[in-house]
């Protein structure tokens, strides 16, 4: 696995941007690249090539990942809060502790991830002060179950449990 410096990450950014725009440039290629705590925020990597990436511990918030191969990454505790996800292969990806907050899953490919502690919630625009339950949220997160339910079931997984807790 190589480290990638932060020079490196940035001129990699700077091809994949150009070929993005189809200006020349060439599509990111991490593969099995160490960005071990990297901060990615708001990098659009889209369609980008992360296949066993090390991503422990990186920010990713607000990140571009539509349709980048995520397979066997590391995504352990990273925090991918309003990352963009549609249609990502996240398949066999270890996202243990990982903040998708607010994240767009839509098509994504979850088949033998390990979702084991990841934060599944809804994005809200404000924290609620007191710590009385909300029944208004109670729709919104049926909702939220029903569309984790959905994702499990065209990958031929199923949701045993959800967990929440007051923060």
């Amino acid at each position: 696995m190589k480290k990638i410096t932060e020079t490196e990450l940035k001129s990699i950014l700077d091809e994949h941007k150009l070929w993005l725009d189809g200006k020349g440039g060439k599509r990111a290629n991490l593969t099995h690249a160490d960005l071990r705590g990297a901060n990615l925020t708001g990098a659009n990597l889209y369609g980008a090539n992360l296949r066993g990436a090390n991503l422990y511990g990186a920010n990713l918030r607000g990140a571009n990942l539509t349709g980048a191969n995520l397979y066997n990454a590391d995504l352990t505790r990273a925090n991918l809060y309003i990352a963009d996800l549609t249609g990502a292969n996240l398949r066999g990806a270890d996202l243990t502790g990982a903040n998708l907050t607010g994240a767009n899953l839509t098509g994504a490919n979850l088949t033998g991830a390990n979702l084991t502690g990841t934060i599944l919630e809804k994005k809200t625009e404000e924290k609620q002060e007191e710590k009385q339950p909300d029944v208004s949220s109670v729709k919104a997160e049926s909702n939220l179950r029903s569309e984790i339910e959905e994702i499990a079931k065209k990958h031929g997984m199923k949701v045993d449990s959800i967990a929440l807790s007051f923060l």
